[in-house]
């Protein structure tokens, strides 16, 4: 039976609580325990696959095809433990749920009430899974205080309350502001947000303390005096370089070992933290940079492409070089050159999206690359855009398009090289969709089977011939202009295994020039950077001339 630790977010700030339950995760399995962790937010969307990025940063998908928070990234790439779609809920999917019981009569007539029946609906989710790995990491979104938030706290309270004790405890994770007229830490946002945790009936075992000052013996022995936390168990997190310094800074900071006392483990394992030592020597001793252009639509909030850039700096660790990238908003250039724009970089990075707004930038982005022979990524629109190029510039079809552009025009302005997908293979059943069916439920979402050619650069990138990768469109190239694109140079060079679905579009004479109908971000870790992000990072290495 797994023990839990829930983590929660202070008043002022919460700020870090990802990656605090990352590093944590990490930090726990380096010392020879299974772990998995989860998400609870407060927010009311149902589905996060219909927010906008704006709102709340990219939508990280899962090899059964869940729409979840961003933090499962964290989770994911620090554990290497794939997130499932039971680990992310928020309030919309446990309301929806609760709705859905009570229309099918299994709560026999009562009154629908937060307790009991929201809140057991929270504990039915969390209890998913947990005879499967020795800790349970659950993070709350939000802060303490919040009106959304209420019946998490409830619910993780009970939760606690009902299991054994020993079986579960509480980190906080909280703000030291530091002013600087004063010179002094300010422990008193800590010590309130703490008071409003135990006025809900939850006492932290383990404060996590951001601050950007080292914390004096003073401040640390107050804070454990007035929140009741043991003074070991005070644990500070300062900002960092970069977050994957986090499990060997935890580690410093004695983070792993106040959990493990807070559960009464000793002895326990000693951890071994080879793995994070090599990731941080290839991140602090490169051998040069290398500047990448991400030309994209959602470039005022970097979270919304927060898979790619890490992706990159994975990429950049497998080959000694620090990625420094630049975010080019595709639409400046929508009606004019982008040369300007995008000279000097030593390669360029399309990312996927939603509607037709930018695309046309995000179409001279890939001709820009085409022509003058620079390294390009194209991620499942930016695959699209690379293939609309082709078709207008090399193929003779001056009209070429999206469907997409016209369902959102009302009225037909393109030859749709790109169409609506309506049906597909998944395992041995077909699946069929329509346009007007919801949102997420016309996308093919998750882990999708692929055939590579013989012979092919992806072919030898990947080192074999079959992979799986996860999706998230609802938009695709048609195969019937396969030939025609083939016969001017680029090449279908990944397939969904019955043949009809293209996956992979690369020019042969081209450097480097692919496009990717999936997501290989979404896979990549530091310790394991995904081999397309590492070739495309090697790429633009060698177009640096630094080699």
């Amino acid at each position: 039976m797994a023990r839990y630790i829930f983590i929660t977010g202070g008043v002022v700030s919460s700020l870090g609580k990802g990656l605090a339950s990352a590093a944590l995760g990490a930090l726990l399995q380096a010392r020879g325990y299974t772990v998995r962790l989860r998400k609870l937010d407060p927010y009311l969307n149902v589905d996060p696959g219909t927010m906008s990025p704006f709102e709340h940063g990219e939508v990280f998908v899962t090899d059964d095809g869940a729409e979840t928070d961003l933090d499962l990234g964290h989770y994911e790439r620090f554990t290497g433990v794939p997130a499932r779609n039971t680990d992310s809920v928020s309030s919309g999917r446990i309301y929806s749920n609760v709705l859905e019981n009570e229309r099918r009569g299994d709560y026999l007539g009562k009154t629908i009430q937060v307790v009991p029946h929201v809140t057991n609906e929270i504990k039915e989710f969390l209890h998913v899974g947990d005879d499967e790995v020795d800790f349970m990491l659950c993070e709350i979104g939000g802060t303490v205080g919040d009106i959304e938030g209420l019946p998490f706290f409830e619910a993780i309270r009970q939760f606690s309350h009902d299991k054994p004790r020993g079986q579960c405890i509480f980190m906080h994770l909280t703000l030291l502001p530091y002013l600087a007229a004063s010179g002094e830490l300010k422990t008193k946002p800590t010590q309130h947000s703490v008071k409003e945790l135990q006025s809900i009936g939850i006492a932290p075992d383990v404060l996590v303390c951001r601050s950007e000052q080292p914390i004096p013996e003073k401040e640390r022995n107050k804070i454990a005096l007035f929140c009741n936390v043991r003074k070991e168990h005070v644990v500070a997190a300062y900002d960092l370089k970069s977050i994957y310094e986090a499990p060997l800074a935890y580690h410093r900071e004695g983070l792993d070992q106040a959990v493990l006392d807070a559960f009464g483990i000793a002895p326990a394992p000693r951890p071994d933290l080879t793995v994070w030592k090599d990731v941080n020597d290839r991140i602090h001793n490169t051998d040069g940079n290398v500047n990448v252009a991400i030309v994209g639509k959602y470039t005022q909030l970097e979270d919304a492409y927060k898979s790619i850039k890490e992706a990159l700096t994975h990429g950049g660790m497998a080959n000694r070089v620090k990625v420094n990238v630049s975010w080019v908003d595709a639409e400046v250039f929508d009606k004019g050159d982008a040369a300007p724009y995008l000279e000097g970089y030593d390669a360029i990075l399309v990312p996927g999206g939603f509607g037709e707004r930018g695309t046309e930038g995000k179409i001279k982005a890939a001709q820009y690359a085409r022509e003058h022979k620079i390294p390009y990524l194209g991620i499942c629109l930016g695959m699209q855009m690379a293939v609309i190029e082709a078709a207008r510039n090399k193929a003779g079809i001056a009209d070429a398009g999206s469907e997409e552009f016209d369902h959102e025009a009302g009225h037909t302005r393109f030859e749709p090289v790109v169409y609506h997908l309506k049906e597909w293979v998944q395992g041995n059943a077909k699946v069929k969709r329509k346009a007007s069916d919801d949102k997420g439920g016309t996308m093919r979402l998750g882990a999708y089977d692929a055939t590579l050619l013989e012979g092919s650069k992806v072919a030898d990138v990947y080192g074999g011939l079959a992979i799986e990768e996860r999706h998230r469109h609802r938009y695709e190239v048609d195969i019937k202009y396969r030939e025609k694109l083939e016969e001017c140079g680029l090449k279908f060079t990944g397939m969904s295994p019955d043949g009809r679905l293209p996956e992979i579009v690369e020019w042969e004479d081209h450097p480097w020039f692919i496009g990717v109908q999936f997501h290989p971000e979404l896979k990549s870790k530091p310790f394991d950077p995904h081999p397309l992000f590492r070739d495309f990072v090697r790429a633009a290495k060698d177009n640096s001339r630094l080699v």
